[in-house]
């Protein structure tokens, strides 16, 4: 229901939205004045007597062929003419908009009289001989298909245009920064070319780069690609990825962090994320130690720095000539900003709630004081009762209705652990900023939409959101990236694969795509996109399409910039080049698009 209203009614209503704000959303409607402390009134001029209210009752009961005489307000049915006139079972079918038509000077008591005879001229429709043909008397799941074939049938021509960049896979070039295949390189530059995209996406390995001594930067190969890229005249996009590649859908490309980082962990296995058993995850640096001295001198957020100013100085023509038009900077696991809870490596599988990765001693250290800092020490710990990496919230005392995570310690705790993911973004952005002065900087979020639909949302505490369903864990986060003046590049949901059903962890990828989303824009924040792995039919692009530029958002939102996560070589085969065509034609609002 919040989410036809937020739709269809572009009401403004709150991520965390109940009853009393949908009220006072159809209160405002209706031209009623609600204020701040709920008190709600008319703005209109005094009511007649009594005895001229019922007079006007009857005269409107009795008079419903004059109802054109009252003031009248049309509000547009989400299901448009042409999305019937587009369905040939339908194309019989007078789709008018019906409009309820109110005199200004009934009572409050009197609109329920109203709201009767609507309601009971709609059922004396749906009874008659003549009703099937009705728009009013379809059942949900016509009205479904005929939205859906009005979609198809009208495309997005005339929309607005998002540039559509497609990363380039990974593994073109090998751990001695060599570009492996040019040829191969220039014939998908051709081929992308050839489908209009406005870019690519090109990540710039920590582990190649810098992958054998501390602060000997490597470039060749990658200037190789970005030259072979400039002679197409398309842009570019770079990714600092400070991360380590590799797992089921890597292709068996394994790229890692650099080497003489690994020899430091091998004697002080504190700089990788720690979980509770004790555990090291090596996919990245643990941000206890971004302000430590422990990686030959430098600290975590000196070694990234150093990193982006090398490249910025090796690509200084590229920035002049404007070839790179914007610098994405990997804050964490993937990439994206989070703390790498539920990895594959450490045993999780969907839909499992991840664990919390805080017991390197630099972490377990920053605990402490913070313990201190609040008056109690006994709370320097972690959380002994929130399950494995495959639990369920209902299987841990912590996570579990009423569990510990909203007690005093667990909202202490809770707070703490997304404060260091939110201080770890604000240290590296504010030396990004400086690096790539006058370059938009992009940085991704995760979609962890997993246990959404429970109170505690299990997985994405873990991962570092405090987004209970009493807590807004987004907004915190965003206001860090708007003081950056950063781009939030947000992780698009797929559409849920077999598996996901089957085992309903009470998922909602749209209801958190819509918090992420509109608590990005109401901050102001300028928003991407990128698809998920499973975005591969006509269904998923048009969806993608549709969470880009919401078709029918009050202030015409849309995204800046999409990017595309081109499929595995598995999946390729599979895929239509008419829907990739579509999609991409679509995104710039084409008008020469049309259904295939």
């Amino acid at each position: 229901m919040l989410a036809g209203l937020r739709q269809y009614g572009n009401f403004p209503l709150p991520a965390r939205a109940d009853m009393n704000d949908v009220l006072a959303a159809l209160a405002r409607e209706a031209g009623w004045i609600v204020e701040a402390d709920g008190t709600t009134y008319r703005q209109s001029p005094p009511l007649p007597p009594p005895a001229s209210n019922l007079s006007t009752i009857n005269h409107y009961n009795n008079n419903t062929s004059n109802m054109g005489a009252y003031p009248v307000r049309s509000v547009e049915s989400p299901l448009s003419s042409s999305s019937w006139k587009n369905c040939s079972t339908r194309s019989s079918v007078d789709c008018q908009p019906s409009a309820l038509r109110i005199d200004e000077t009934l009572s409050p008591a009197s609109l329920d009289s109203v709201v009767v005879a609507e309601r009971d001229t709609k059922f004396d429709k749906c009874t008659s001989a003549s009703a099937i043909n009705s728009p009013e008397c379809f059942g949900a799941d016509q009205i479904v298909q005929d939205i859906h074939c009005g979609e198809h049938g009208n495309g997005f021509s005339g929309t607005f245009s998002v540039p559509v960049y497609v990363r380039l896979a990974t593994g073109l070039i090998n751990n001695f920064c060599q570009l492996v295949d040019p040829e191969g390189i220039k014939d998908e530059l051709r081929h992308l070319k050839s489908l209009c995209v406005d870019g690519v996406v090109v990540d710039c390995w920590w582990g190649i780069v810098e992958g054998w001594n501390p602060q000997k930067y490597q470039w060749s190969g990658y200037r190789q690609l970005f030259d072979i890229i400039r002679e197409f005249e398309i842009k570019l996009q770079v990714v600092m990825s400070f991360h380590e590649y590799g797992g089921n859908d890597s292709g068996g490309i394994y790229i890692t962090l650099p080497q003489w980082v690994l020899e430091i962990g091998k004697s002080n296995q504190d700089i990788f994320f720690t979980d509770r058993e004790g555990r090291r995850n090596t996919e990245c640096l643990s941000w206890g130690i971004d302000k430590e001295r422990v990686l030959r001198g430098r600290t975590g957020i000196e070694v990234y720095f150093d990193f982006m100013r090398s490249f910025r100085t090796e690509f200084d023509d590229l920035f002049t000539d404007g070839l790179i038009s914007a610098v994405e900077i990997g804050l964490g696991a993937s990439g994206e900003l989070k703390y790498p809870s539920f990895s594959e490596r450490m045993g999780w599988r969907y839909p499992g709630i991840g664990e919390f990765q805080c017991y390197d001693k630099y972490s377990l250290q920053n605990l402490c004081k913070a313990a201190k800092v609040r008056g109690h020490s006994f709370w320097a710990r972690g959380p002994d009762n929130a399950g494995y990496y495959n639990s369920k919230p209902h299987e841990s005392g912590f996570f579990c209705e009423r569990g510990d995570y909203d007690s005093y310690y667990g909202r202490f705790f809770l707070n703490w652990y997304t404060q260091v993911l939110i201080d770890h973004a604000d240290n590296v952005l504010s030396l990004a900023s400086l690096a790539f002065e006058d370059t938009q900087i992009v940085v991704k979020i995760p979609a962890v939409y997993w246990w959404y639909k429970t109170t505690s949302h299990a997985a994405e505490l873990t991962a570092g959101y405090y987004n209970p369903t009493n807590q807004d864990g987004y907004s915190p986060v965003f206001d860090v990236l708007k003081k950056h003046s950063v781009t939030m590049k947000f992780v698009v949901p797929g559409l849920q694969v077999s598996y996901h059903e089957i085992d309903d962890p009470l998922s909602d990828p749209e209801g958190l795509s819509w918090q992420v989303l509109n608590s990005a824009w109401e901050r102001g924040l300028t928003v991407a996109g990128q698809n998920a792995q499973s975005c591969y039919d006509r269904d998923g692009f048009t969806r993608l399409v549709e969470i880009a530029k919401p078709r029918n958002h009050p202030d015409h939102r849309h995204f800046s910039f999409f990017v595309f996560q081109q499929p595995l070589p598995s999946i390729e085969r599979t895929i239509c080049f008419s829907d990739i065509d579509y999609f991409i034609k679509s995104m710039h609002g084409d008008s020469s698009n049309s259904e295939s």
